[in-house]
């Protein structure tokens, strides 16, 4: 195909969806991962109704067999992959004597490790053409720990340390590795169910206190159209009002 491929790895029904909205809109065929690859059907339609390429993919970015396995099959049946977004979540909260070892580990597995599988498999695609982006999606949790986000402020900011080596290693061979710290409530279902659980009517909010998914997919598409002699590595999003 001669349009340019990208894959978003954490492809939800939120973020995920918007990237890959937007790079669709954009003339990328864009291709979906996710560990239940059957819920990817909607957003797969909604693209293509709009004219848009999208091909959906079961995915577990923590199983290094299925990572490898994802890539091959793009790069063989639909073209070389120009960018790369891992954008796997894991929020979750746990008060320190709650939190298991199999909590964390899996927080980390999810957030921080998958990035390593998915960071590593991308540039043994990109390092022989000389070219490519990769992205990865950041939280607060990245920049300092929270009380009760023990686990996953750990893998997020692993994550951030994991694509600065990787930009000072890949940079210079014209890899654009960068790091996006989305410092903010994202208006989510997930979000405005823990608003309403504090208290607070998420629809009393004054406008754009909450961050749109398609604001954050915007970020991404002025990252990987960045000239190279002005790259950037970390950009932090926030709503005009959030206090940092």
């Amino acid at each position: 195909m001669s349009t340019p491929v990208a894959l978003i790895v954490g492809a939800g029904d939120h973020i995920g969806a918007a990237i890959a909205k937007r790079f669709a809109a954009g003339g990328f065929t864009v291709c979906l991962g996710r560990r239940n690859g059957d819920k990817l059907a909607p957003l797969v339609a909604e693209i293509e109704a709009s004219g848009g390429h999208a091909y959906g993919f079961s995915m577990d970015a923590r199983d290094e067999d299925n990572v490898a396995e994802v890539f091959k099959t793009i790069e063989e049946t639909l073209g070389p992959i120009e960018l790369v977004i891992f954008n796997v979540g894991a929020n979750v909260y746990f008060p320190i004597l709650d939190t298991t070892a199999r909590v964390f580990r899996k927080v980390w597995e999810m957030a921080c490790f998958g990035g390593f599988l998915t960071g590593r498999e991308a540039a043994r695609h990109m390092l022989p053409r000389g070219r490519g982006s990769l992205f990865f999606t950041g939280a607060t949790a990245s920049m300092r720990g929270g009380s009760g986000y023990a686990a996953f402020a750990s893998a997020k900011a692993g994550l951030r340390n994991l694509a600065q080596s990787l930009a000072r290693e890949l940079g210079p061979q014209n890899i654009h590795v960068a790091h996006l710290v989305i410092d903010a409530g994202v208006d989510t279902d997930f979000v405005r169910d823990r608003i309403a659980a504090s208290g607070r009517d998420p629809d009393s909010l004054p406008p754009d206190t909450l961050m749109h998914p398609t604001s954050i997919a915007e970020a991404y598409w002025t990252l990987h159209h960045q000239s190279r002699d002005a790259w950037t590595f970390e950009m932090d999003l926030r709503p005009y009002g959030e206090t940092w």
